[in-house]
């Protein structure tokens, strides 16, 4: 009995040490390490059943997930435009404010000083003036009659110009101090969410800070920037101009937003425009698009990728992932039928998955017959010769490009 085991065992590993030395050769075949050599023509005729699958060609939207992060529509900083101490703070942090709502006094009491002093000046002007006019219409009335010399009167002239302009002078400082003065109550620039104040009451602010007494940011709608490669577009603009691709409206194309987390956002944006320069570091070119943000789920920063379709590929080739062996940079093998239904190994360049379907970018063409199951097993009978698949028929309903049992091309 012990003998018998140890036989068994010594069988399963060489059984198993086979397995891993073609799986071996399939990958090499793959990577394009090891050139696939040529099959013995004496070697002994196999045969194996499986299911048969026919390239053709398919219409898909050329769909990109593209990374990105999302931006505030409008961000407005508060500044302080008058200095003085700060005497209290009007808002509540993180909530939405509204343009022209107070957020900030400063204290007033130096500029209703200066208002004082201004106020006092115009009148002084005013005074001056009034006493020109009256010097100077009184010598209008003798200047004909000899009463006042020529020289007088024309000083007289002068005199009133000179207040008129003093008055205007006092009238303009005294708007600029009002002005200043309605600048102590800092109001919100835009509406939107204000964050976390940078100041603190008591402190002196003015407009020489290099920091913002708080920041506003409008986040409904909100903007999300992402880029794409100038490759991508040149590829994508080659494929419509040579009618493979339709072109979409971009006008029309929803976009949606893929989170983080893996989430889709709810709400498809819009694409708003796309810059018509390239980074020269980069080789990217920016694009907006514009989502509705009611609920704040989107911050200004946050990282997430678009998801937009930029076209039909009418002349799509997609071959379930079952029916080929991946192996690394895009590379592939695939089994196709030859003549008599022989297989051929088949370099195959891969794209971009496609629900549970790889895209085919070079490799095969629509017409060939594609070996659907049975892959790790015909690589290891390949080590030996070549292998005849007999076509088996489609299990259950007839499946989309399966081929009938006993087809030949």
């Amino acid at each position: 009995m012990k003998t018998i085991k140890k036989t068994f065992l010594l069988v399963a590993c060489a059984a198993l040490v086979l397995t891993f030395a073609a799986c071996d050769k399939v990958k090499s075949l793959v990577s394009g390490d090891e050139a696939a050599a040529p099959l013995a023509a004496e070697a002994k005729q196999q045969v194996f059943p499986a299911h048969i699958y026919e390239v053709r060609f398919s219409e898909r939207d050329l769909t990109q997930n593209l990374p990105g992060r999302v931006d505030a529509v409008r961000c407005a900083d508060v500044r302080a435009r008058v200095q003085g101490v700060l005497l209290e703070r009007r808002f509540e942090e993180g909530k939405q404010v509204q343009k022209g709502q107070s957020l900030f006094l400063i204290d007033p009491a130096e500029i209703l000083a200066s208002k004082a002093a201004a106020e006092a000046q115009l009148a002084a002007a005013s005074a001056n003036l009034e006493s020109a006019q009256l010097v100077f219409e009184r010598f209008q009335k003798v200047i004909g009659k000899g009463g006042v010399s020529q020289q007088d009167y024309d000083n007289a002239r002068i005199a009133v110009a000179t207040a008129k302009a003093g008055v205007l002078q006092a009238q303009a400082a005294l708007q600029t101090i009002n002005i200043n003065l309605g600048y102590t109550e800092v109001v919100a620039p835009i509406s939107g969410i204000v964050g976390a104040a940078q100041v603190t009451e008591g402190a002196l602010v003015g407009p020489a800070m290099q920091s913002p007494l708080a920041v506003i940011q409008q986040m409904d709608p909100i903007y999300f920037d992402f880029t794409q490669s100038a490759t991508d577009q040149l590829e994508l603009r080659a494929a419509i101009k040579s009618g493979r691709v339709e072109q979409v409206d971009e006008n029309s194309v929803p976009v949606e937003l893929v989170l983080a987390d893996g989430s889709v956002y709810p709400y498809k944006g819009k694409l708003k425009f796309s810059e018509v320069t390239i980074d020269r570091t980069t080789g990217m070119y920016k694009l907006r698009a514009e989502f509705e943000n009611p609920e704040h789920i989107l911050l200004p920063g946050m990282f997430a990728r678009a998801r937009i379709c930029q076209g039909v590929d009418k002349e799509a080739i997609l071959i379930p992932q079952e029916m080929l062996i991946v192996g690394s940079a895009g590379k592939a093998m695939a089994f196709v039928l030859g003549e008599n239904n022989i297989v051929q190994v088949r370099q195959v360049l891969i794209g971009e998955m496609v629900g549970n379907k790889f895209s085919v970018k070079s490799g095969l063409k629509p017409g060939d017959r594609l070996v659907a199951d049975g892959l790790i097993q015909i690589g290891m009978m390949l080590r030996s010769g070549p292998v005849t698949i007999i076509p088996l028929p489609p299990e259950g309903a007839a499946e989309e490009n399966a081929v009938p049992a006993g087809a030949e091309k």
